[in-house]
């Protein structure tokens, strides 16, 4: 008779090795050595003045004295963590978010003519995906000019599209948006022509066989298969609208934006300031990002599909 030993259960594993199983883990260790490379840099670009303030006072100094000075300048070369994330808490949080003073009241500005772009661009370039998808003459034409659109820097057409608007007397939200919609159209373009044509040569033979309709087959064929590519596309468009409508107030002179915090910065040498705006337009584009995944993986699981 063969005895077997019972097997005892095994542990559960500990937090560090749920930690390195998934992504939280790799992702500190990445945030943790940007921080340390950015406190390092801090310092050395912030220590040769930092020394012409000892050397004019006559002063005697430490390196630990060196180091807390360099994160402490008023208006330093590269600001440290700790100042921008200061200032972004002053600026959120201790004053009202109606203030002019408010990160939240500039990225307000910014966002309005972002969603706006963002929605223009995504009509746009999901219309002019259909056509070239079912003309070959706007195949052949349009979709070397949509190409070749997005070779021209949106610093330089951005002011003309101001000036010439300006002169038309259309002004205000409208010409930040029109810039957004000129950068967001291109990503749903090529995506969604990507993905109009995306079901195979038997599926489309398949809904021949059926009598299917050229409108038929493309809500339920081209349509549905278009999606995924969509919804990749719209992550692009949302956050380089965000670029736009900030590239959009920088001509303008406008007073409020998160683009009117980084000039205004700029004129004053506030680089404290410049950093913390740049820091909430990151944050701002990462919500949007966010808000089109959810949506992703929403209308995929609603059509049986895995994101």
């Amino acid at each position: 008779m063969t005895l077997v030993a019972a097997q005892e259960p095994a542990a559960p594993p500990g937090l560090v090795s749920r930690l390195a199983a998934g992504n939280a883990l790799p992702v500190a260790i990445v945030v943790v050595a940007i921080v340390a490379l950015w406190y390092g840099f801090a310092v050395w670009l912030n220590m040769p003045w930092q020394l012409g303030v000892y050397e004019r006072a006559g002063q005697a100094w430490t390196a630990a004295d060196l180091v807390r000075d360099t994160l402490a300048q008023e208006r330093p070369v590269l600001p440290s963590p700790h100042q921008v994330f200061a200032e972004m808490w002053r600026t959120t949080v201790e004053v009202a978010p109606t203030s002019r003073r408010s990160l939240l009241y500039h990225a307000w500005i910014t966002l309005s003519s972002t969603l706006l772009g963002f929605v223009l661009g995504t009509l746009l370039g999901i219309v002019l995906a259909v056509f070239i998808v079912h003309n070959r003459a706007m195949d052949k034409s349009v979709m070397p000019w949509v190409v070749a659109s997005q070779t021209i820097p949106i610093l330089a057409i951005a002011p003309m599209i101001i000036v010439v608007l300006n002169a038309v007397g259309l002004t205000g939200l409208l010409p930040k948006a029109l810039i957004s919609t000129y950068l967001s159209f291109f990503p749903v373009v090529v995506g969604m022509v990507k993905g109009l044509r995306s079901p195979e040569v038997i599926q489309l033979d398949l809904m021949r066989t059926y009598n299917a309709s050229p409108v038929q087959t493309f809500w339920k064929l081209r349509w549905p298969s278009a999606m995924p590519y969509l919804f990749t596309s719209l992550k692009v468009a949302v956050a380089i609208s965000l670029v736009g409508a900030i590239v959009g107030e920088l001509p303008t002179g406008a007073v409020a934006g998160l683009g009117a915090r980084l000039l205004a910065g700029s004129y004053y040498g506030q680089t404290v300031q410049i950093w913390s705006a740049l820091f909430m337009a990151a944050a701002l584009a990462a919500v949007l990002v966010a808000i089109v995944g959810a949506g992703h993986r929403m209308v995929l699981k609603r059509m049986g599909m895995t994101p």
